[in-house]
């Protein structure tokens, strides 16, 4: 990528990630880029969103042992 489409690129992130935070989105800039990328491969910004916000309502699962959950000894 040429310096100038890269300047425009950078340009054009940063525009987005500035009116995402105006709409009080959440999400942080590099998620939006490739969200972005997506759009620009030619996927739906609707099914997108969709995916988006259904990830949100999941619950984060943790690779730790829940500290309430019995732990089976050897």
């Amino acid at each position: 990528m040429d310096p100038e489409a890269a300047n425009t690129a950078r340009d054009s992130l940063n525009l987005a990630f500035h009116m995402s935070n105006l709409l009080d989105t959440g999400l942080d800039r590099h998620t939006l880029s490739v969200l972005i990328a997506l759009c620009d491969l030619g996927l739906n910004p609707e099914a997108l969103a969709a995916v988006v916000k259904e990830l949100r309502r999941e619950p984060v699962s943790s690779s730790l042992p829940n500290s309430s959950a019995p732990v089976a000894k050897p």
